[in-house]
């Protein structure tokens, strides 16, 4: 397969964070273009496959914006103001488009790590 993947787990739970908003941009120079808007479905994921898929996955820089203080407020989870974290911005670089590109998130109120996944 190839493409763009991500999954989000909220390590605080244990469990896939349903709900939780993600834009994704592409970078060219100083220019930030937004090319959409997903949501994790129960298990973590993004509905639909892919979220770069076809004559859109193409190489270069992008940025997938984890909004992660919205998600764990609706969780009932209190946070200071501001939170230690509210936005996740992961910035990574897409050079093989026959690959697949797996950034998946792991995340808490006051931690988060990715890696490229599989």
């Amino acid at each position: 397969m190839t493409g763009l993947t991500t999954h989000v787990l909220d390590t605080a739970s244990g469990k896939p964070a349903e709900g939780l908003v993600i834009d994704l941009y592409r970078i060219e120079g100083e220019r930030r273009e937004k090319i959409g808007t997903v949501v994790t479905n129960s298990d973590g994921r993004v509905d639909g496959g892919p979220i770069l898929i076809g004559e859109t996955f193409v190489a270069g820089s992008y940025e997938l914006v984890f909004h992660a203080g919205d998600y764990l407020r609706r969780r009932g989870v209190v946070l200071a103001e501001p939170a230690f974290l509210d936005v996740i911005p992961i910035r990574f670089g897409i050079a093989d488009i026959t690959a697949h590109y797996h950034v998946p998130l792991l995340l808490s109120p006051y931690g988060y790590s990715t890696y490229r996944g599989s």
